[in-house]
């Protein structure tokens, strides 16, 4: 008679965190942070069809990165009991740290009570009347939540993202500029360690692999709204329109005043 096989607990919780953890660094990263209107989703996203970034309710937005079939059904599991509580109480009762606290339950469940966790991570934005108020929820695939005041990077270059984004304030920026931060924090290439890249080189942005959309403070009832690529190369293109005629200007500078570099 063979003997059962047997893991400690610990031992399971490491396997199943590890799993999680490489599952989810396959994927392509996807950033939230608020602005000055509101609230920013940029995400890598190769597909047309399927979605990274989505509205969950009014005013509450969702994105994700991992397995696109697991966060797919927490995002149909989010909507429906967001219904069901804006249908049996209020609307203003369905609120991001309700949504989050629901979510946390469901991963933490899934985690501890399943063969194999999600490969996930998932954003819960919610925008305010004010800055201030605007809330971003942070879940990992064991149900930890992590309230961020500023910006959540997740994927697989959340790290090199994260220090990308970290000295940057963006509570007086315009949609525009904004976007062009997050932009260029995810196509910053990670320190290899092999002399082929190195911490803060971007690489060109793949604009049609963009999923861009914003919560905004001052649209009424549904906040969400998409930004189609068009606008998006449009407002990636005004930094660099800005900063062509400052750098053509220098050559007639330099020769209208030559002794002022003596």
């Amino acid at each position: 008679m063979s003997m059962p096989f047997y893991a400690s607990p610990e031992q399971l919780m490491r396997e199943r965190s590890e799993l999680a953890r490489k599952g989810i660094a396959k994927g392509r990263s996807a950033i939230v942070l608020t602005y000055a209107g509101g609230v920013l989703f940029v995400a890598e996203n190769p597909s047309k069809t399927l979605h990274k970034v989505s509205e969950i309710y009014d005013r509450i937005g969702f994105a994700a990165a991992g397995r696109y079939p697991e966060f797919e059904n927490l995002r149909v599991a989010g909507i429906r009991h967001a219904d069901l509580t804006g249908y049996a109480y209020d609307r203003r009762d369905v609120s991001g740290r309700s949504l989050a606290s629901f979510y946390a339950k469901t991963l933490g469940a899934i985690f501890t009570e399943q063969i194999k966790p999600y490969e996930v991570e998932i954003c819960v934005a919610e925008v305010g009347a004010s800055p201030d108020l605007d809330q971003l929820y942070h879940l990992t695939y064991d149900g930890s939540i992590i309230e961020e005041p500023g910006f959540v990077v997740m994927g697989g270059q959340a790290e090199t993202i994260s220090g990308a984004l970290r000295d940057s304030d963006h509570a007086s920026s315009s949609l525009a500029e904004t976007l062009r931060s997050a932009v260029s924090a995810l196509t910053t290439e990670p320190t290899t360690g092999k002399g082929t890249a190195s911490k803060g080189e971007a690489r060109e942005p793949a604009l049609g692999q963009l999923e861009v959309a914003v919560l905004e403070r001052d649209r009424p009832h549904r906040a969400f709204r998409r930004i189609p690529p068009a606008v998006v190369t449009e407002m990636l293109g005004e930094g660099a329109a800005k900063t062509e005629p400052a750098t053509a200007e220098k050559p007639e500078d330099a020769s209208a005043a030559p002794d002022e570099k003596k």
